[in-house]
């Protein structure tokens, strides 16, 4: 069995991630998430989809990057009538 890195469960089913040449156990993808999900810089959620990185950072959507970098223009969704 394989502890968790997280939470310390002693768990027959853990599995590994493999990350920037480290090895982390985890026995759920939500200690997985809590632990290697990047953060929000604005809001301070976990960016647990796709996310936006924008001048280097990272953002949970196109609102928090636009609110913190003013002008970078990015957009959620464009509607196709409208490119």
């Amino acid at each position: 069995m394989a502890t968790c890195e997280v939470c310390g469960n002693d768990y027959d089913m853990a599995f590994e991630v493999r990350a920037q040449g480290a090895v982390h156990v985890f026995d759920s993808f939500e200690c997985a998430i809590h632990a290697m999900a990047p953060v929000c810089e604005h809001c301070g959620c976990k960016i647990v989809g796709h996310g936006v990185q924008a001048g280097g950072r990272f953002f949970c959507c196109a609102h928090c990057a636009n609110s913190e970098l003013a002008g970078t223009g990015l957009r959620d969704r464009v509607d196709a009538s409208t490119g």
